[in-house]
């Protein structure tokens, strides 16, 4: 819901009753995650999308059907069902969709959005089904890291919801959880989508040079809060860096070691100047950022390397540098550099292979969380 919720706001400023359909499961090739959003209008208008195009206008018509009515649905498409293909899902997925009627009064957009907007980590659950109250359903929870507003009625209920929507807020995920009538975690009768809104993670590009403006235009893309840093004020300036989030003038690895980082933050390093390069990728190797890319020529690489050893920096520590920076597009323009940089850090966070998909088997689509337990049970 975050892209579209600016729109969503103007609506509900409006005193418009509208209708919001949220991919709530995916499985196999489903082009779009949980959480992916699609707004109806009452005029018709439609803001973003479930499915990149798949079932749309399948999902436009139980949105319209909502509104008339004001019940809730929950829908699915999948591969097995003949409608799949009549509404256009010939991917090979299945995704269920919860559509619902949204009114001025049933949950505050401008509340949320100023919460995002200020990086405040913010979850909504919201119940998707209950067997004995049909009345719940639609019913939204807004959850912080230290508590709750909102609820069923049901303390028990309400306690679980709201522990399990703070785990996943802390993951930054999105997806849904089951329990029973009375928060029973083994049940599965009622059914919770949560929807996360973390803190954007961060990208730190060091070096104002002109390659660092278009990465840190294609890391603002990729949803990065970026931040450019550079010692020299004369190069380190907003008017150079307009997609950036905040431009700062320091030495970098005095920034670096002031900063938070964590196991989302990216860390571009593009001096390729030693008197830059070594104190900040020092400080860089002591952090837990997921990715440390370095760029510079094999040469320059293998000096640099020189130099953080006799800095003191074990071999294990200079094996996460990702040195020449970006996966091997034959890019040479500044533009060029920072597409085969994105490329790196999409791949990295999916698991993805680097090569042509013509000649890769298996899924297209790789989920996020699937990536980390892979990972974890390595």
């Amino acid at each position: 819901m975050r892209d579209e919720l600016a729109r969503l706001r103007r609506w509900q400023a409006d005193g418009v009753r509208f209708g919001l359909a949220t991919v709530v499961s995916t499985s196999a090739s489903a082009p779009r995650p949980p959480g992916a959003t699609l707004g109806l209008h009452p005029d018709g208008e439609v803001v973003g999308s479930v499915s990149g195009g798949c079932v749309e206008g399948a999902v436009v018509e139980v949105a319209t059907q909502v509104l008339e009515d004001g019940r809730p649905q929950r829908v699915t498409y999948g591969i097995s069902d003949d409608e799949a293909f009549a509404v256009g899902l010939t991917c090979g997925g299945t995704i269920e969709v919860f559509v619902r009627p949204v009114a001025p009064d049933t949950l505050d957009l401008d509340e949320l959005a100023r919460r995002i907007d200020a990086e405040q980590p913010v979850a909504v659950a919201t119940i998707v089904e209950h067997p004995d109250r049909p009345d719940l359903v639609g019913t939204p929870i807004v959850v912080e890291p230290t508590g709750a507003a909102g609820g069923t009625g049901n303390q028990a209920l309400d306690h679980a919801i709201v522990e399990a929507a703070q785990g996943l807020l802390a993951q930054g995920a999105t997806g849904l959880r089951h329990f029973g009538a009375d928060g029973e975690r083994r049940k599965e009768d009622v059914a919770v989508l949560v929807e996360s809104f973390a803190p954007r993670p961060r990208m730190l590009v060091f070096g104002a040079i002109d390659f660092a403006g278009a990465v840190a235009s294609i890391g603002r893309f990729l949803g990065y809060h970026v931040t450019v840093c550079d010692a020299r004020e004369r190069f380190a300036t907003p008017a150079r860096f307009p997609d950036a989030d905040e431009v700062v003038v320091e030495w970098p690895h005095r920034y670096l070691a002031d900063t938070d980082v964590n196991e989302r933050t990216a860390l571009c390093v593009l001096t390729h100047d030693p008197k830059f390069d070594v104190p900040v990728l020092k400080v860089a190797l002591a952090t837990p950022a997921g990715y440390i890319g370095v760029m510079g020529s094999r040469r320059t690489h293998e000096d640099r390397l020189g130099r953080l050893r006799a800095e003191g920096v074990d071999e294990s520590d200079l094996a996460r540098l990702r040195a020449p920076i970006g996966l091997d597009l034959g890019a040479r323009t500044p533009q060029e550099t920072a597409v085969s940089v994105a490329a790196e850090l999409v791949l990295l966070r999916y698991g993805g292979s680097g090569n042509p998909l013509k000649d890769v088997d298996g899924p297209i689509h790789r989920d996020a969380a699937d990536v980390v337990a892979q990972a974890a049970g390595a």
